[in-house]
């Protein structure tokens, strides 16, 4: 079902300083939006009279008739008693006005200056609301003439059933025709005399010829009711058809012949399909509509989350430059600054490794991996999370488990996700079990916790993405609803599977079942512990020459006294000419360069760096230090001549490594380039990529 949309949506901007309608005109300037300007709240009720919008941009303050009297106005109308307002107000002190506001039912309240972001996506969607309004409404009045259509059709085959004779024939104790009506020799081509087997032997569709004939056989020998439908194939033309018949008795009760019906009914069956059809695009539609409400949901949650830790960064910060504190308070706030950037990265690398799951990117970089390693490792990352609870933390695993194949990062990732979540939803002085076992030829991990269970109802959804079991502005605990979905794509991707149910008691089980791999012989030089002992400590990068180039005054302030601090002389530049002219007066040993940056990106720079290379006959290794991680952007940045690729934000270690490694510090003479990229990525990294 295709429904067409206006190209256009209508948008009021209702304001009586010109220079505010000029302003929000340029930030909503977009083909999508037809913006229509007010400048008083009179004429924007003479806009409202032929015109329906998706949102109404509506000024507090304006003369003679203020935005809060213009708004029960708007509301006061049929037509635009449900159209959503913003209120855009300079006066932002005042509590009263903004009460004022909802109560007349503004869906918002902004105070200037605008935040063009913020108004721009709070405007689209309310545009995208309207525009799924309009659609369904569109949709439903197709529906209903759709439905109106095949009640028509319905009529008409019921009127051609009671107006038309139905064919009609009689038939002897062999099956051979005595009597037919037009109608039946119109419908089924028998003739007189002729044999029902051997008629539908004849013009039964192939498919169903057999069971035809073998059913009329036996009800010819038993004398029974019969009832079939059927498809006739005559001159390439088929049709569906309803036979019935019932014996015919003497008075004496002795079998003489039947009577049967013969019915077209291939109208019937193409409306049966028909309304077969409209009901799968129902419940698609459904889907579909149950599918945006929770994208709507995971994106007011995902609002929430990121701002939440942000607000804390920002309130320490602002502190901390506004007041001096003692070292204690400072300690503390800086572990506050850091704690929520951790959450906030968490969260950000939970939606990329969603992303990468739906595009089929994400790989796994597969060793044999004991899992006792990869367990302790997790919950010695969580450990402080448990004693701030007052949880008992404890792990118990039977000796001798054996190694799985797997991506040690990854296996750490399903851990941690699953012992996390269990400590969220755990009270304070509960217990979390984590138990590793082998089954058969399977390992099994369990974890076990003491918290408030999983709502039964919502138990076989738990591993979806994007599900919450609560997911209203009073809930709990926070989230995005993404970490047991990587944790189910994970473990499949490592030929296992993952389960949850509640315990008998309280408190939630989550199991995890992995193959085994083959138990071999071992010897020293197998190098299996190498795989799993952590690298050794990057080097320090002293004395070496550093170029940092990047348009953002923070992330290069931090990375010059990061790599100073390993002993490197940095020089800087923040844009692709500063740069440039740097390396017109020395040359460094490495070259690390933002991608984005205005006027000429890092990819111009780094082709005018490899033509400066002839001239100076020396090569100089760069990296692409950058927050565009996916994988096309990486392949770019190493087909522009670029060395190394890191997305931001940097693993400091990642980073001193990889720097090491490109000067030449670390015992790996002349790699190539490919190798250079790889040898210092760490597995989590690569598969990120």
């Amino acid at each position: 079902m295709n429904v067409q949309l206006s190209d256009r949506v209508n948008v009021l901007l209702v304001d009586d300083r010109p220079e505010n309608l000029v302003a929000l005109e340029a930030i909503l300037n977009s083909p999508s939006y037809n913006l229509v300007q007010a400048n008083s709240g009179a004429e924007a009720l003479r806009c409202l009279l032929n015109e329906d919008f998706a949102v109404i941009l509506l000024d507090v303050q304006m003369p003679g008739m203020d935005g809060f009297e213009t708004a029960t106005l708007i509301r006061s109308r049929d037509r635009s008693r449900s159209t959503p307002i913003i209120f855009i107000t300079a006066f932002s002190s005042n509590d009263t006005h903004v009460f004022k506001g909802y109560s007349l039912g503004a869906v918002d309240y902004l105070f200037k200056p605008l935040e063009p972001e913020i108004l721009t996506s709070k405007v689209q969607v309310f545009v995208e609301l309207f525009q799924k309004t309009v659609e369904v409404k569109q949709q439903a009045t197709q529906l209903a003439a759709v439905n109106s259509e095949l009640t028509k059709s319905e009529e008409r085959f019921r009127t051609l059933c009671a107006c038309s004779p139905l064919g009609i024939y009689l038939a002897d104790v062999e099956g051979r025709c005595t009597y037919m009506n037009p109608r039946c020799q119109a419908i089924s081509g028998l003739i007189l005399d002729s044999s029902l087997a051997e008629v539908w032997q004849r013009s039964v569709h192939p498919d169903d010829r057999d069971r035809v004939v073998a059913n009329l056989s036996a009800w010819i020998e038993e004398g029974q009711e019969y009832s079939n439908e059927f498809r006739l194939a005559v001159s390439e033309t088929v049709r569906w058809i309803h036979v019935q018949s019932s014996p015919m008795f003497s008075d004496l009760g002795k079998l003489i012949g039947h009577v049967g019906t013969v019915r077209d009914v291939t109208h019937r069956k193409q409306a049966e399909e028909e309304r077969g059809r409209l009901i799968r695009e129902q419940v698609a539609r459904q889907e579909a509509e149950r599918a945006n409400q929770m994208k709507d949901e995971f994106l007011a949650i995902l609002s929430h989350e990121l701002r939440t830790p942000l607000n804390a960064i920002l309130g320490w910060s602002r502190l901390l430059r506004a007041k001096k504190f003692d070292g204690e308070t400072i300690d503390k706030a800086l572990e506050t600054i850091e704690r929520n950037a951790k959450s906030q990265a968490q969260l950000i690398e939970d939606i990329l490794d969603v992303s990468r799951i739906l595009r089929g990117k994400l790989n796994l970089n597969k060793h044999p991996i004991r899992l006792e390693s990869v367990i302790e490792l997790a919950i010695d990352s969580l450990r402080p999370l448990a004693e701030e609870k007052s949880i008992l933390l404890e792990l118990t695993y039977s000796p001798n488990v054996g190694e799985v194949i797997g991506d040690f990062d990854r296996l750490q990732q399903i851990v941690w996700n699953l012992l996390s979540n269990s400590l969220k939803f755990t009270p304070q002085d509960g217990k979390v079990e984590v138990r590793l076992e082998s089954v058969g030829d399977e390992a099994q991990i369990q974890i076990i916790d003491s918290g408030i269970g999983i709502d039964p109802d919502f138990l076989p959804y738990v591993f979806d993405r994007f599900r919450q079991a609560d997911s209203s502005t009073t809930r709990s605990y926070g989230g995005l609803g993404l970490g047991l979905a990587i944790v189910r794509h994970l473990v499949e991707q490592h030929g296992g599977k993952v389960d949850a149910e509640n315990n008998p008691g309280e408190g939630a089980k989550f199991t995890v079942v992995l193959p085994l791999a083959q138990r071999k012989a071992r010897g020293a030089e197998d190098g299996w512990s190498q795989l799993n002992e952590p690298a050794e400590a990057p080097p320090a990068l002293v004395n070496l020459q550093l170029l940092v180039v990047d348009d953002d005054d923070d992330t290069r302030e931090f990375l010059i006294a990061l790599l100073e601090e390993e002993g490197a002389m940095v020089r800087s530049a923040a844009s692709v000419a500063e740069a440039l002219a740097a390396l017109e007066s020395s040359w460094p040993d490495v070259l690390l360069s933002d991608i984005g940056m205005p006027g000429s990106d890092g990819y111009e720079l780094i082709a005018r760096v490899r033509e400066m290379e002839v001239l100076r006959g020396r090569k100089m290794p760069a990296i692409a230090l950058t927050a565009y991680a996916r994988e096309s952007e990486r392949q770019q940045a190493l087909q522009a001549g670029f060395q190394m690729h890191l997305s931001k934000p940097v693993e400091v270690t990642e980073l001193i490594a990889g720097i090491a490694n490109l000067a030449g510090i670390l015992e790996n003479p002349e790699p190539t380039d490919s190798a250079v990229e790889t040898a210092f990525l760490t597995p989590q990294s690569r598969a990120d990529y």
